[in-house]
């Protein structure tokens, strides 16, 4: 939340510095960062109010919990860049049928810089906090913010291009390409936020980690079959068919299982498990190939000695 108020700040300031620099110069280049540094200002609260959301408990209503809020907020985000690439796009095309001489360049410019590099040293701090929390939302906002800081730097040499040449038009030029960069971003989010609430599997590098354990306690005469990942917002879910011995006691089994669970949130945190346990030996138990077809059980594994049990 801290980060996301720091994102708040960064938003205000620098669309007061660029919409002076785009007033002081009349560069329709700088007019289009302002307008994007007005959608980071959106998305930032809308980023604070999904952050608020999803750090809520599960209740009765959302017993998995509130994390597909972040989602909602980085669709939102998209939509928002998309506005503003549509805006820029049209105001550029307008300008480039009647190009406008710009002024005092030089304030302008050293005013936008000083607006790029806050969004800079903003950006790399909420893409680190992100990661670093498993936060979409940050990540997204934070990913916004160094595309933006590129978008400046196109804006801020297509300006300083305009004052040395004289070329008016290459000003709405630079504003174009800004636009349909912004627009690419836009659908980056959209991807990113369609693919969570459609529930996608983990990410290669998580599941990679989940097999590297279950293959440990498969040396135990233990099997998995019906593996299924999904992840909401900073919340992982995993579920998993897990075949046990035929002669195993319950509690046996059920000890075996929470071993394996807490193994799986220790190196994965925030992750829950739901784990169903079978007997290895019974065909009704691999009746669920349609759950993971391109996982088919082993029940050709040796049995357990005992000294295979919990711990």
């Amino acid at each position: 939340m801290r980060a996301m108020l720091l994102s708040l700040a960064a938003a205000i300031a620098t669309i007061a510095l660029k919409a002076t620099a785009a007033a002081m110069t009349g560069s329709v280049g700088l007019l289009s960062d302002a307008l994007e540094s007005g959608v980071n200002l959106v998305a930032a609260l809308v980023a604070i109010a999904a952050l608020r959301l999803s750090a809520r408990p599960p209740d009765s209503v959302h017993q998995f919990g509130h994390g597909k809020a972040e989602y909602v907020s980085a669709a939102v985000e998209g939509g928002m860049v998309f506005v503003a690439a549509a805006a820029i796009i049209w105001t550029s095309v307008r300008r480039l049928v009647e190009p406008t001489p710009l002024e005092q360049t030089g304030v302008g410019l050293a005013i936008s810089t000083v607006a790029a590099l806050v969004n800079l040293a903003v950006g790399m701090q909420l893409v680190r906090t992100g990661r670093r929390h498993r936060s979409l939302t940050l990540v997204a906002d934070g990913k916004h913010l160094l595309t933006d800081v590129v978008t400046s730097a196109g804006v801020l040499v297509g300006v300083a291009l305009v004052a040395v040449t004289g070329w008016d038009r290459l000003d709405p030029i630079v504003a174009l390409l800004v636009g349909v960069n912004i627009m690419y971003t836009g659908v980056g989010l959209l991807r990113r936020s369609i693919s969570g609430i459609l529930d996608a599997a983990l990410p290669a590098e998580d599941l990679a980690v989940i097999h590297e354990i279950l293959d440990r306690y498969r040396e135990r005469g233990i099997d998995f079959h019906a593996l299924r990942t999904r992840e909401s917002g900073r919340q992982r879910f995993v579920y998993v068919h897990v075949l046990v011995p035929d002669d195993w006691t319950v509690k046996h089994s059920h000890d075996v299982t929470e071993q394996f669970k807490a193994d799986l949130a220790r190196v994965l945190p925030g992750t829950v498990t739901f784990a169903h346990v079978e007997p290895r030996g019974d065909p009704a138990s691999y009746g669920h190939e349609q759950l993971h077809p391109k996982v088919p059980p082993r029940p050709d594994l040796p049995e357990p000695d005992a000294a295979t049990g919990p711990g």
